[in-house]
């Protein structure tokens, strides 16, 4: 195994020699990967086809074990460092340019414990892979909406979801975690063991250590939820998005209901006439009695003249993999996202205004309402702080051709700018890109300080720095 030049903290190349690569090599369970190896590109590769990086070296681990070899060797020699789980994040802060990249993502086994209701998950696990097994117990933990997402990242931003009105975030599930520290330490984190760690955790982001196994509470779920799309011409979206905004304010927590705002694609139950066009699509989801559910839903169907309405018994792993198609990987991404208090007139009236401009067949805006058991949890209970947002928007534009990046990233942030005059100034940090340095104070609020304590407790070198950074309070 020949040499590799790894880059440092300070900018300067640090030669591991091939005595080190192969040392390290046997003292692994996983596998070692330079440039030229096989198998190289598939592991650098990630979601967002945007990020284009070649780390020098890429740690594939196995196990804890592995991970603590790989963080001794990023330490003692103050390399940069990136962390694999899924993938998925927007930023593309899975992978560096030159530096170590430490990948999770064969750890991916799922351990579901069905008399206690709780799932232990390695940190390469997908939404998918958890959903699919404790599903096999008619469980379930609120996640986010694409299938391919990795829990861990998602976990460590917050994690949100179709059950999330119902049973709280990803992070409020949390019981327990594994932590390798900077110094190669491996710690437990929860309520009674490294609490201050714990809190920072759930929400916090990657700051603080390399999570290499999540403890969760699971819940009664399924196996089928009533769910689906209905979906709307553009025109009219006005007085819908108006009544959609009341039937929101008082939805009981078992029903979710989401905006997804743009041309719609050519699905099989939508009129061939509508393929490309404009639309306004309510994406719904009941987690309780199915007729309680019918109930719950009448309302919201009941609006305007549907072009389609295909809301009905879905198995929940289903549902929780229908927009995995929309989704997929290979697309170049770029994403802004504001949290709102309420949606005003005004508000609906802009957002409709640029719903009219989409760049390309696949940008869409969509927002999330949350609140319910979210809303209940106090703000500095978790590092995630935005407990008193009832929506969530994201401006996700999605395009296949570099000569498109400047009137994609353009159209977003033009939105972005037009809708901040409403939001609240929160933003979650998950949908967050990699130009929003600026940003990561904010999203943090009133428990910003408290995390860059605990950040110089645990990373006061900040080893950990590729991810929406909090900087070591010194």
């Amino acid at each position: 195994m020949p040499d590799a030049s790894v880059l440092t903290q300070s900018g300067k190349p640090h030669q591991v020699t091939d005595e080190a690569l192969e040392e390290l090599k046997g003292a692994l369970r996983g596998s070692v990967l330079l440039q030229q190896d096989e198998g190289y590109d598939g592991a650098r590769a990630i979601w967002n086809a945007m990020v284009d990086r070649r780390p020098a070296l890429i740690v594939r681990c196995a196990g804890a074990a592995d991970v603590r070899r790989a963080v001794a060797l990023a330490h003692d020699h103050n390399l940069v460092v990136a962390v694999r789980g899924g993938g998925h994040n927007i930023a593309g802060n899975a992978v560096c340019e030159g530096g170590l990249m430490i990948d999770l993502s064969t750890m991916t086994s799922v351990r579901v414990d069905p008399q206690k209701k709780t799932a232990w998950v390695e940190p390469g696990a997908t939404l998918g892979d958890l959903d699919k097994e404790a599903q096999a117990f008619n469980l379930a933990l609120p996640v986010g909406i694409n299938s391919t997402t990795g829990v861990a990242g998602l976990t460590l931003g917050g994690g949100f979801g179709w059950i999330t009105r119902k049973y709280g975030m990803t992070i409020d599930n949390l019981i327990a975690a594994d932590v390798v520290l900077a110094n190669g330490d491996l710690v437990r984190a929860s309520e009674t063991e490294n609490p201050d760690l714990f809190w920072a955790l759930r929400g916090g982001g990657g700051n603080f250590g390399i999570v290499t196994a999540f403890e969760f509470r699971l819940h009664d779920v399924g196996p089928e939820v009533l769910s689906g799309l209905v979906v709307h011409p553009l025109d009219g979206a006005a007085e819908l998005l108006q009544a959609y905004r009341d039937i929101a304010a008082s939805a009981p927590d078992e029903l979710t209901a989401w905006v997804v705002l743009r041309k719609a694609p050519p699905l099989p139950f939508l009129p061939e006439e509508w393929h490309g066009r404009e639309v306004l699509v309510f994406a719904v989801c009941y987690c309780g009695d199915m007729a309680e559910g019918e109930k719950a839903l009448a309302e919201l169907r009941g609006l305007g003249k549907p072009i389609a309405d295909v809301v009905a018994p879905h198995p929940f792993t289903g549902w929780q993999a229908a927009f995995d198609p929309l989704l997929e990987p290979g697309a170049r991404n770029y994403w802004k996202s504001h949290d709102f208090a309420e949606l005003s007139d005004a508000a609906i009236d802009d957002l409709l205004a640029a719903i009219k401009t989409l760049p390309t067949e696949e940008c869409e805006v969509f927002i999330a309402h949350v609140g319910g058991a979210m809303s209940r949890v106090p703000e500095d209970a978790t590092a995630y702080p935005q407990r008193k947002s009832h929506f969530i928007m994201n401006v996700h534009t999605r395009w296949r051709e570099a000569e498109q990046d400047a009137d994609c990233v353009g159209w977003a942030r033009s939105l972005f700018d037009t809708m901040g005059r409403y939001a609240v100034g929160t933003v979650y940090i998950n949908f967050m890109p990699d130009d929003e340095a600026d940003r990561v104070e904010a999203a943090y609020g009133p428990n910003y300080k408290r995390l860059a304590e605990v950040k110089a407790k645990y990373d006061p070198a900040n080893l950990f720095r590729m991810n929406q950074n909090i900087q070591p309070k010194g």
